[in-house]
């Protein structure tokens, strides 16, 4: 569901008592860049005209030392605060996957379903010993993601959230009334980080017409051993989005079904053939440091593989909506009585 939806065991909620890139191909070689400079900032002036149209074109912009070394730290270390507060008291054990590729697997139990107005944990499949079901890493060590509602109620995360920073690179996007609907930190665990297989945002955040969008902030370097993030450049001006994740009608968890509505953005040019079900598509590995700021179209496949490493790969991210598009009652994430966050003041 988000930018990135690997295999999770729910947990429980929680109740607290550098410059420089790379780019490069799967084999190797140099691709075009989709890395700009950001020289403006915290002045909320949103992106310039080169930046716009290299999102516009790759549909993903990567924009180096979004965030200061300060602010990344700050997020890091409130990340880690959670991580060694929350009680494994009364989590639930079940097992969680985005159930797209694999057909017994459970999703969406009352847990992961309840979580859009509250900051609940997500274990890795991996923390768990096969034999026992017991864990087999320490807490802070085995949580997968921390979701839904950090950019509400946690004070750093919301400040770090909604800003006029991210509101002028919405206008520039042409939102005309963004809203915050989901936010999480992604913690790619040293050696058990789990794969995230290729995916479009919008079949988790399905609007009609499609208009998410993710805003993803590296808070420690990303890198091709740590589990980085792989675009397939171009994908999103020919591949539909096609099916879309809802909740099942008995309630008992979520499903795939196919879209009936809009499946590319309002007024979107569509440049290129749509993409066959069979052709595959070439990834860009994209290896950025601490303090990056991404943004990534919903259309645009992309995916990261399993962190082997003994390096974590912490990020945060959140995603934003047209607020004008419809957004029904069949989507797994609900908006909370007071509605989803205007990034707008």
């Amino acid at each position: 569901m988000v930018t990135e939806v690997p295999n999770l065991i729910p947990a429980t909620e929680y109740r607290k008592p550098h410059k420089g890139w790379s780019l490069k191909l799967c084999d190797g070689t140099m691709a075009p860049s989709a890395t700009t400079s950001n020289s403006s900032r915290g002045q909320g002036q949103g992106l310039t005209a080169e930046q716009l149209q290299t999102y516009k074109e790759a549909g993903y912009l990567i924009i180096p030392n979004a965030f200061d070394a300060s602010t990344t730290a700050s997020l890091l270390h409130e990340t880690q605060d959670m991580l060694s507060n929350f009680s494994l008291t009364d989590h639930p054990m079940t097992k969680f996957s985005t159930g797209q590729n694999d057909e017994n697997a459970h999703i969406g139990d009352h847990y992961f379903l309840t979580s859009g107005d509250k900051i609940r944990f997500f274990f890795e499949e991996d923390a768990f010993d096969a034999s026992t079901g017991e864990l087999s890493k320490p807490k802070h060590r085995a949580i997968n993601k921390i979701g839904h509602y950090l950019h509400a109620l946690n004070p750093a995360f919301r400040k770090s959230t909604l800003n006029a920073y991210h509101a002028g690179i919405a206008r520039s996007l042409g939102f005309r009334d963004p809203r915050v609907l989901q936010s999480m930190v992604i913690c790619k665990q040293p050696e058990i980080g789990g794969k995230v297989g290729s995916h479009q945002d919008s079949t988790f955040l399905y609007t009609d017409p499609p208009s998410a969008v993710g805003f993803w902030i590296a808070l420690e370097d990303a890198t091709e051993e740590n589990g980085c993030l792989s675009f397939a450049r171009g994908s999103h001006r020919r591949t539909p989005v096609k099916s879309r994740m809802v909740r099942k009608k008995d309630g008992s968890g979520v499903e795939f079904v196919d879209v009936e509505g809009a499946k590319f953005p309002k007024d979107f040019e569509l440049k290129e053939k749509e993409r066959e079900e069979d052709e595959e598509e070439e990834y860009t590995l994209s290896e950025v440091k601490a303090g990056t700021l991404v943004l990534i179209h919903g259309n645009l496949l992309h995916k990261s593989e399993k962190n082997l490493s003994e390096k974590s790969r912490f990020i945060y991210t959140f995603h934003v909506i047209e607020g004008e598009n419809k957004y029904d009652e069949r989507n797994w994430l609900q908006p909370p009585s007071v509605g989803f966050s205007r990034l707008y003041s």
